[in-house]
């Protein structure tokens, strides 16, 4: 169980408390901006009188929100805290008066210095260290935005979530065991192939956008796309054949019957052995309190998917982060 947010959360949720806010706004880039969908979720079900929306961090200078200003936070993370677009996002916001916090690994990185507050949060896909998934980004963003309506508006809401947070390590734990002779299975099927796509919806769509552009396509170089489990029928079902792969994502949130109306579709025109379908209705979710499960499933999900690209990777002989061509190596673009 954890009793209390990390203390870099309480104090910037301090600082923040006696502020009443209009508008909250999300930035990043890449895989710090899919955890923003999820959060914007989040908010839109819980934050009565705090309206949200996410931008990526480049757009959201360029677009500059007429409405952003001394009443609107805006909440911006990089891993690295060198991401150059949502350090000027943070320079941006600042400079219209709004609130900033940064989440990032590095408290001494450019974001950690420019905005006004600052959060540390744990990662293992890129650091390798074993992390307690509860203090990872999106454990880290969920207590901030709780935090925050329960001040605005007495909601009681990080009671319950610091309740399934400490559960959440153990269920992902659990959910490595329940697919891996899934992903056993179809690890040889999919790493021979061009294109993967990812379906999703409501908080789960931010973890198949990540996956799409983060790992199959950062990483392994297929062809791929995040769509979204609606989104789908107005134009995308038509790639669907019996050799067209697919990872899809069920939830537990209000949108499920989407991703599921998705998931039908697909095992009636194309093939079964090319539909990799995790739900979240078969997690062992045990200490978790229900209505925060449907925000944290999306978490289990890209833990466990993480593990399976390795085993497409090793069967590719593409490695997952040494093998990238431009990221990391490329100073100039």
């Amino acid at each position: 169980m954890i009793s209390a947010p990390p203390a870099d959360v309480q104090s910037a949720l301090a600082a923040v408390a006696g502020k009443a806010f209009s508008h909250v706004f999300l930035v990043a880039c890449g895989g710090s901006l899919s955890i923003m969908m999820a959060g914007e979720y989040f908010v839109d079900r819980h934050g009565g009188t705090l309206a949200c929306d996410v931008y990526n961090a480049d757009e959201f200078v360029c677009r500059d929100p007429r409405r952003l200003g001394p009443d609107t936070l805006v909440v911006l993370c990089s891993q690295t805290g060198t991401t150059k677009e949502t350090v000027r996002a943070a320079s941006h916001a600042k400079g219209r008066g709004a609130t900033t916090i940064g989440m990032t690994l590095d408290l001494t990185s450019a974001l950690a210095q420019v905005v006004d507050h600052a959060v540390v949060y744990q990662a293992s896909y890129t650091t390798g260290k074993p992390i307690d998934a509860a203090y990872g980004n999106y454990g880290v963003l969920y207590m901030l935005l709780a935090g925050l309506i329960d001040a605005q508006e007495e909601a009681g809401l990080a009671a319950d979530l610091l309740i399934s947070l400490g559960s959440l390590q153990p269920a992902i734990e659990r959910a490595h065991q329940t697919y891996a002779n899934r992903f056993e299975a179809f690890a040889p099927r999919f790493a021979p192939q061009t294109a993967i796509y990812t379906l999703a919806s409501g908080a789960c769509y931010g973890a198949a956008y990540s996956y799409a552009i983060c790992v199959l396509m950062e990483m392994q170089w297929y062809d791929s796309q995040a769509i979204h489990a609606n989104e789908f029928f107005h134009g995308p079902f038509e790639v669907v054949d019996r050799d067209a792969c697919f990872i899809v994502l069920l939830g537990l949130d209000e949108t499920r019957r989407l991703s599921e109306r998705t998931r039908d579709f697909l095992f009636k025109h194309g093939s079964a052995e090319n539909i990799l379908t995790l739900d979240g209705a078969e997690l062992d979710l045990t200490g978790m309190v229900d209505r925060f499960k449907p925000y944290l499933v999306p978490l289990v999900f890209f833990d466990t998917l993480w593990r399976f690209a390795y085993q497409l990777a090793d069967l590719r002989n593409q490695p997952m982060l040494e093998g990238r061509r431009y990221m990391k190596k490329l100073t100039d673009y």
